[in-house]
């Protein structure tokens, strides 16, 4: 009781009192939920460059068979030497010439029916060669300074660019493009506008692969070969706010 009189006793001071403020007791306007989902649009665009190539990569090799296993290594060395010493006097630096396999295998018969009966008939050799050739229009007659004196076996002509990076930043300015403009095509037809970008990601760039003419085949004198176009891609993941 004497607790409550005080406090009565406290307001009608402050309202008798000039310059003291009677205290207030607010009561705490309930939280809204101002939180709102915005609405997105997700949308990947893809650009794609085409190319001319300007390097090739050749893979060929020797293959001799023997009655011994240091016989078949013997010549298959042999003949490989031939081939380096063709193709660095073609131009091919020494950088641009790698060994990408060696391998030795047995020829066994098969015409027994017995598995202890199998005999060896002699020894396989292979040796594996990696040329870079950086001067397309000089490729066949690299190949031809391959195969001249030695190498009996050409596996592939692969073709590609030296430096891609330039061709590949403009795959993406392009994929940005595209991106953008298939997204104001979608939010135009549904009567809604592009708001600022939420987030964008790489999809990631494709390796250059092969379009138009592209081969190698011997002829009687000189192997022709065609290098046609590659084509750079890269696709970019672009997700806009849409404003009504």
């Amino acid at each position: 009781m004497r607790k409550h009189n005080s406090v009565i006793f406290a307001a009608l001071l402050a309202l008798a009192t000039p310059g003291l403020t009677a205290p207030v007791w607010a009561q705490e306007a309930p939280q809204k939920n101002t939180a709102q989902t915005t609405a997105q649009i997700a949308v990947t665009g893809e650009g794609v460059v085409m190319a001319a190539p300007d390097m090739a990569t050749i893979s060929l090799g020797v293959t001799q068979t023997a009655a011994t296993a240091k016989a078949a290594m013997d010549q298959t060395n042999a003949e490989l030497g031939k081939v380096l010493a063709n193709l660095k006097a073609a131009g091919i630096a020494g950088r641009d010439l790698q060994t990408s396999g060696v391998s030795l295998q047995p020829q066994r018969s098969s015409s027994s029916s017995s598995a202890s009966d199998i005999e060896v008939k002699g020894y396989t050799a292979r040796n594996q060669l990696t040329v870079i050739e950086r001067k397309i229009d000089t490729l066949g007659t690299i190949l031809d300074a391959a195969v001249k004196d030695g190498a009996n076996t050409l596996d592939s002509v692969q073709f590609g660019v030296a430096d891609p990076a330039p061709l590949l930043d403009e795959a993406r300015l392009r994929a940005v493009a595209d991106a953008r403009h298939r997204a104001e095509v979608i939010t135009g037809a549904a009567g809604v506008r592009l708001g600022p970008i939420a987030a964008i990601t790489e999809g990631g760039g494709n390796m250059p692969g092969p379009r138009g003419a592209m081969f190698a085949r011997a002829a009687a004198d000189s192997m022709p070969v065609e290098g046609g176009e590659l084509s750079f891609s890269v696709g970019i993941n672009v997700t806009w706010q849409i404003l009504q």
